[in-house]
């Protein structure tokens, strides 16, 4: 598997509360998803979150992932985006 094939940009964004992060790492942590990189900024009261993921680790297969922080987030009240590196990369060439 290329390098890229084994990363993943997650985004986590809402209005902030206490414990987005404690759950959105729980979970990773759980699945054996590595973080490689992570920014996180609050606006006013909204909080955004952006990650680099190693999935080498990985039991699930990655659909089940992006479903899972999918569902994470709505039981947290924010909006959870999970998709490979390679995919994200070619949406964003200038």
């Amino acid at each position: 598997m290329e390098e890229s094939k084994k990363k993943a940009i997650i985004s986590v964004v809402g209005k902030d509360t206490v414990g987005i992060i404690a759950r959105v790492c729980t979970y990773l942590a759980e699945n054996k998803i590595n973080i490689l990189d992570i920014s996180q900024t609050i606006v006013q009261e909204y909080f955004n979150m952006m990650m680099i993921a190693d999935l080498t680790g990985k039991d699930k297969p990655f659909s089940e992932l992006q479903e899972d922080l999918r569902k994470l987030g709505e039981e947290i009240g924010v909006e959870i985006h999970c998709q490979k590196s390679e995919i994200f990369e070619m949406m964003h060439r200038v």
